[in-house]
């Protein structure tokens, strides 16, 4: 199916150095949508959290502190964040950058949860990659999320934290003098790299813009209630789970023409990658009465339209 433009959601931005954008990528077999290996924070302990408002227009900066956060999560230790995202102003492009400090960077991972605070992906930390440093830019681990929320939400949620396994890792960092020598074209000296070790400290920053390429879907479908799964985007590793509910009954069955309209523009936003216009168009479908063009979208979504 022509849906691996979608992989675009494992891509990280691009980190400067000398004046040259240096594109970076996660590891291609990560699924974010895959959960089985995630932390489980119980229901409780979510929701006793201080979600911090995240506003789109500036920078959120956080000062974790040395002060260990209470998760009851197994493997999870030392501080932890917690963000409130607004879900009603489109696609998300959200930026989590942790600086190196003192040779020491805090390892992020982040549990993004749907308004209902439950887990639709799992970002681990060999997602945030080490980017060098830039003009304007420190030594960092940086990683790109590109979330879609469902239609009629208000809010999504992003966890970060570190585990005990990431404090026994190290990041390898560029020393400044290789830096130096790469951005004026000169020959890199063969000294070694300075190391920084992972702790539960550190300093995050987190951008967030609206994006019209944005590819995992968080949260159930057209405020469907139930226990109904939450449906997440398509990577070429994953089959994202679909909320099957029922149109509520019109008065009327739409027509021959206007259904093969929408089941044909639906199929051709998925194929170009742009499921959030082909979910508008199925719930305006349904709203018409239209008993095809779910079973079009889930088909188009699996790669079977």
């Amino acid at each position: 199916m022509k849906m691996t433009k979608t992989l675009a959601a494992l891509c990280l931005s691009a980190a400067l150095m000398a004046g040259q954008s240096l594109p970076a990528y996660a590891d291609i077999t990560l699924v974010p949508q895959d959960l089985s290996a995630a932390p489980k924070f119980s229901s409780a302990s979510l929701h006793q959290m201080s979600w911090l408002p995240v506003d789109a227009s500036r920078t959120q900066v956080t000062k974790l502190s040395d002060v260990t956060t209470p998760t009851g999560a197994a493997g999870v230790t030392g501080a932890v964040a917690a963000y409130s995202l607004p879900a009603n102003i489109g696609e998300l492009n959200v930026t989590l950058t942790s600086e190196v400090a003192n040779n020491q960077v805090f390892a992020p991972n982040v549990l993004v949860l749907d308004e209902n605070l439950r887990p639709a992906a799992w970002f681990p930390s060999k997602f945030f990659t080490y980017q060098q440093p830039g003009v304007m830019t420190p030594d960092r681990l940086e990683g790109l999320m590109k979330l879609t929320p469902v239609p009629g939400q208000q809010k999504i949620y992003l966890l970060v934290f570190t585990t005990e396994n990431d404090l026994t890792q190290t990041t390898t960092l560029l020393d400044p003098a290789k830096a130096f020598a790469k951005g004026t074209s000169n020959a890199i000296p063969d000294i070694p790299d300075p190391i920084a070790r992972h702790t539960g400290t550190g300093t995050l920053k987190l951008k967030v813009k609206t994006s019209s390429g944005s590819s995992i879907l968080v949260g159930p479908l057209f405020g469907s209630s139930g226990p109904a799964p939450v449906m997440v985007g398509s990577t070429q590793a994953a089959t994202p789970a679909i909320v099957t509910t029922s149109p509520a009954p019109q008065s009327a069955p739409i027509m021959n023409d206007t259904e093969s309209y929408f089941n044909h523009n639906i199929r051709q936003a998925v194929e170009q990658g742009n499921i959030d216009k082909a979910l508008k168009l199925l719930d305006e479908a349904e709203r018409l009465g239209s008993t095809t063009a779910r079973p079009t979208f889930i088909s188009s979504v699996k790669g079977k339209g």
